[in-house]
């Protein structure tokens, strides 16, 4: 789901973070989609405000910034532009074949009550117009809401890059604006049949950029993202949202007048509460799981890494798993042993997905460098202190390339 990685830049190592955090968010998605689950209980959004599509949408950023960065170092503007669009295309096609294999699915089940909770009966009775507003990325499937956001991410992350390397805090103020207008307006990006996107682009682009920003001026902050002060005031506000979030549906310990002034909290326009949250708890996380913490390395957190290196297949895998457990079949709805059977499984499975693919990788690279170089792009948060203390000069010289590159000629 992220975009590729240059064999250079693959040398360096691989922040296994960045793929562990991925993986469990891949997980959580699946929970989360199960309808009534308990599993659910285990996951981050009933706990806070935000959920596993913030971490998603800033690991993006982060690791796009990465791997562009790196080959527009490399090779420079064409062929990193030629990277972006391809991978904005691999995310694109399997967007629309998993509308196809969800359509698919539910007209195998003949289940009209299936059809209606997928969105996918106007496709089955109107298929030609539906499909062509999928193919541009107005129609879109129950749960696959955030594919169309990440083939925008790609196509547009090169004059993003371009912008961020010339002027990054003017680049993140605007990002900050648009996000602002967003809620204030309450602008939109069109869509098919019910005229709104799940996720708008125009307010979630803003994880994106700032993902973007901290690899090219995070450097700056990073003294204050370590301090005791940031690490107190996140985890005032990660308590304050834990509060809030289990007093959603009781008397106390907070007033109902209050809980229902915050919820629900608008998740489409990406509300400033969540967005608030994954902050505090990016910088927890970052403070109390370094990167040779040796828990990173238990199997439970192994089998997450596979599963966030093949985020893209596993999170389609992940959504035809969900829909499948809407079955009549398995009656999950008041079933909790259904329900724990249904989300063991569904993760077992991911997690064996992700170990084929890992040994078909391993094969193919032993066959092809080249194509096992382009296959492993997905990642690219590699070693993340290691290349952010070396970020200066990369920086340093790519400034230096594309303001020589933008200078008109003596």
């Amino acid at each position: 789901m992220i975009g590729e990685t240059p064999p250079e830049f693959r040398s360096t190592g691989r922040d296994p973070r960045i793929d562990i955090c991925r993986g469990i968010a891949l997980w959580w998605i699946f929970l989360d989609h199960i309808p009534n689950n308990v599993g659910s209980w285990l996951t981050l959004r009933n706990y806070g405000f935000c959920d596993a599509a913030e971490i998603f949408m800033f690991i993006s950023g982060v690791t796009c910034a990465l791997a562009y960065g790196r080959a527009y170092q490399r090779e420079g503007w064409r062929h990193m532009i030629g990277r972006s669009l391809r991978r904005g295309w691999d995310i694109y096609a399997a967007f629309l074949l998993l509308t196809l294999a969800c359509a698919i699915i539910v007209y195998l089940a003949g289940s009209d009550p299936l059809a209606d909770a997928s969105n996918t009966r106007i496709l089955l009775e109107h298929p030609g117009a539906t499909l062509a507003h999928a193919a541009v990325l107005q129609y879109r499937p129950v749960n696959t809401d955030v594919l169309p956001v990440f083939v925008i991410c790609h196509i547009l992350f090169a004059p993003l890059l371009w912008l961020l390397l010339r002027a990054p805090n003017v680049t993140l103020g605007l990002s900050l604006s648009l996000y602002a207008l967003v809620h204030v307006f309450g602008w939109r990006v069109p869509a098919w049949p019910d005229n709104a996107w799940f996720f708008n682009p125009l307010a979630w682009q803003l994880l994106i950029v700032l993902g973007a920003w901290y690899v090219i001026e995070g450097q700056k902050i990073r003294e204050w993202l370590m301090s005791r002060p940031a690490l107190v005031l996140s985890i005032l506000y990660l308590a304050f949202s834990l509060v809030l979030a289990l007093g959603q549906n009781s008397k106390p310990p907070l007033p109902q007048t209050l809980t229902n002034l915050l919820f629900p909290l608008d998740k489409s326009n990406l509300s400033p509460l969540r967005l608030l949250h994954f902050l505090a708890l990016a910088i927890v996380a970052l403070q109390l799981v370094p990167q040779g913490w040796r828990g990173l390395s238990a199997p439970l957190l192994r089998s997450a890494r596979s599963c966030g290196e093949h985020s893209l297949p596993i999170f389609c895998l992940g959504v035809l798993l969900a829909l499948v457990s809407k079955f009549d079949l398995f009656d999950v709805s008041n079933n909790p042993s259904i329900q724990i059977a249904l989300s063991i499984a569904g993760v077992l499975m991911m997690i064996v997905f992700a170990m084929l693919l890992n040994a078909l990788g391993t094969r193919g690279d032993r066959q092809s460098p080249v194509n096992a170089a382009d296959r492993d792009i997905p990642s690219a948060g590699t070693n993340w202190e290691v290349q952010m203390a070396h970020a200066g000069p990369l920086l340093v010289r790519l400034r230096t390339r594309a303001t020589s590159a933008s200078a008109p000629p003596p």
